[in-house]
């Protein structure tokens, strides 16, 4: 484990770069994260994905991007557009949960 720093708060992250403490995640962090990432603004269509994802974590669901594309929050095609070259994992990683079991 390693930590960085991130919107002025010190977060704990695995070799990934996701946190490892849910609790340290704040709106702050994910958009500090969400700019390491390649996106510069989160959208309120971003935020319902976040929301969805954290909320599908708290209830120990497994994630995949056809369960967040069949969810009602997003389709497929806009999940993409929202969080380009690997949406479940940007999504999650800004989102403060850990990397679905199903990404490499």
């Amino acid at each position: 484990m390693s930590q960085k720093e991130i919107a002025g708060v010190t977060i704990e992250v695995d070799d990934s770069g996701y946190m490892t403490k849910f609790e340290d995640w704040s709106k702050e962090v994910a958009a500090g994260l969400a700019k390491e990432n390649g996106i510069d603004v989160l959208t309120p269509k971003h935020w319902e994905v976040i929301e969805y994802i954290q909320k599908e974590f708290q209830n120990e669901s497994t994630l995949s991007i056809r369960k967040v594309g069949k969810s009602g929050v997003v389709d497929i095609k806009e999940f993409y557009n929202l969080f380009p070259d690997g949406p479940l994992k940007k999504a999650t990683l800004i989102s403060g949960v850990p990397k679905p079991s199903g990404c490499v």
